[in-house]
């Protein structure tokens, strides 16, 4: 339970160069929002937009949301944060996460195996990477250094970072995955956050984690008096996560949907949705899930629904919608007081 919620802004995808948000950035730095995040999948990069506000901001910390384990390698990734944390004074959250095979094998051309043994010994090599203690080295098996059987030798970082613990977080929805992020991280990146459920859910997954440990959830907050319209908002962005988000076989985002209680409304879905029935999948969610993941409707309605997150195990609320002073002034007023 999280008596002092924390308070960030999420922006998701960086999509057309009209999309620069370092206005809504700034003015969330001057209300006090502690920090801002971006995400990749097959589009724009998390890291570029991030660097962006970071150079036209100061104080707010700056988030991955998630970068994907298969688009660099490790040393890449450590370089990169290293590069980024040192450059804006020591601001960058790095959230990280495997993605799901439809991305990691249709887009990177990659196999999607192990994704937990793989993430461990991801992070793993970036903090050897920051601590600069000796040459890096890893047995592998999925990132050995050197490479096997060549000609490389170990090496070191030439840059010393500014910190040499630069905090991770990891983006995860299954169980073990939320278990691995308590002992390797300092932070869950839940997607899809059902705050009535999630201790059922979660609870033993989250037993280990230290103090400190950040569950930082995102989600969506549409402030109107349309309930109706906002939910339907919900429902949209649903139908595509659920219904196209992942492989047939394998979607990630249905399994916890699943796992919410809604296992025979996840199928039917994706069922329509990969059937080209977009318009009959939107209709199958059940408005009591856009609902419960989101804080929707006139103000009042999320102060009262802003207190079922309070009594959940986030700490950490990343705002995905806002996109004017009013609405972030008013969201950060409820959160924060």
């Amino acid at each position: 339970m999280a008596d002092d919620l924390r308070l960030g802004l999420n922006l998701g995808y960086w999509q057309r160069n009209a999309d620069d948000a370092t206005e809504l950035v700034q003015t969330a730095e001057r209300l006090g929002y502690e920090s801002v995040w971006t995400a990749e999948a097959y589009g724009s990069d998390a890291f570029t937009p991030l660097a962006w506000y970071g150079a036209r901001t100061s104080r707010i910390k700056l988030g991955t949301s998630v970068a994907q384990l298969s688009a660099r390698p490790p040393v890449t990734t450590a370089m990169t944060a290293m590069t980024l944390d040192h450059l804006t004074g020591g601001r960058l959250l790095l959230g990280v996460g495997a993605s799901g095979p439809q991305v990691v094998e249709g887009w990177y051309g990659q196999p999607f195996p192990r994704p937990l043994a793989r993430t461990r010994e991801y992070v793993e090599i970036m903090r050897k990477v920051w601590r600069r203690e000796e040459p890096v080295t890893a047995p592998g098996p999925h990132y050995p250094l050197p490479f096997p059987g060549g000609l490389g030798k170990p090496l070191k970082l030439i840059t010393h970072p500014l910190r040499n613990d630069i905090p991770v977080y990891l983006g995860a929805e299954g169980p073990k995955n939320v278990t691995l992020a308590t002992e390797v991280a300092q932070g869950w990146l839940p997607l899809f956050v059902f705050p009535e459920k999630i201790e059922a859910m979660y609870g033993e997954a989250l037993a280990g984690a230290a103090p400190g440990f950040d569950v930082a959830a995102m989600v969506n907050v549409i402030v109107t008096d349309d309930v109706r319209a906002a939910i339907d908002g919900v429902k949209m962005m649903l139908t595509l996560y659920i219904g196209g988000m992942g492989a047939k076989a394998r979607n990630f985002h249905a399994d916890i949907v699943g796992r919410m209680g809604y296992a025979e409304a996840a199928e039917r879905i994706q069922a329509l949705y990969l059937a080209g029935r977009r318009d009959e999948a939107f209709d199958a969610i059940p408005d009591e899930l856009a609902d419960g993941i989101s804080l929707v409707g006139p103000i009042g309605r999320i102060r009262e629904r802003l207190e079922l997150w309070r009594k959940s195990p986030v700490t950490n609320l990343l705002v995905m919608g806002p996109r004017d002073e009013p609405t972030l002034r008013d969201i950060r007023d409820l959160v924060l007081g």
